[in-house]
């Protein structure tokens, strides 16, 4: 049998290590998205480690047919809200099965401004999709607000928050503006259904739609 004083100090030995474990976990659970974590998650067949992330299936990433291409090929260049819901809706439906990651950019409430804490990740984005696995290729980028405001409201604000994420990475990385195709679903696919006024849900996806080796065919 341990002595009080030695079960004293195994408890505070316990206590202190379980206090450091917490500490290491919320440094890591803190981190910024990486711009390996970003390239993984796109690049066909390839799933990445995630922290934070929502990415889809990535076990398959099977070619645009036909008509999909071509219907990619149109909205190429397209202005965010000049895009139709049934359009909108059939970009939904190429991308289900295409690699895609949530990055979680964030922006300040009620506003396409990108957040402070946000910048990082899109900064890695940036370098992500200028990296020689990715440049190319083209991307949908799909904007996301809360559940706060009206239907219109929030479809405008989802295609300027769009548009910021395309405009920065145009701006600041050289990325051709007709491989961003920019797309915006107002409230319609909130991230957290079950807290729809959550920051989580004001968001921008990014989804691998047309790998550039297949583009290039």
């Amino acid at each position: 049998m341990f002595k009080p004083s030695a079960k004293a100090a195994i408890v505070s030995i316990m206590t202190v290590g379980a206090a450091l474990s917490f500490c290491l976990a919320a440094a890591r659970a803190g981190d910024d998205v990486t711009e390996d974590q970003i390239i993984r998650a796109l690049t066909p067949d390839k799933k990445p480690l995630t922290r934070g992330l929502s990415a889809g299936p990535q076990t398959t990433s099977p070619e645009l047919n036909a008509d999909q291409a071509k219907f990619v090929q149109s909205v190429r260049g397209r202005a965010t809200r000049s895009l139709s819901s049934a359009e909108r809706e059939e970009i939904a439906t190429i991308v289900q099965d295409k690699p895609k990651i949530d990055l979680e950019i964030n922006f300040d409430y009620n506003s396409a401004d990108i957040s402070a804490k946000s910048l990082p990740s899109v900064q890695a984005l940036g370098r992500a999709l200028t990296n020689q696995d990715l440049k190319g290729s083209t991307f949908v980028v799909a904007g996301h607000t809360d559940a706060a405001g009206g239907e219109d409201y929030n479809q405008g604000l989802s295609e300027r928050r769009a548009d910021a994420i395309k405009r920065y990475l145009v701006d600041k990385y050289g990325i051709n503006g007709t491989d961003l195709v920019t797309v915006g679903y107002g409230k319609s696919k909130l991230k957290d259904p079950s807290h729809p006024m959550a920051e989580v849900n004001r968001r921008v996806q990014v989804v691998n739609v047309e790998n550039k080796a297949t583009a290039a065919k």
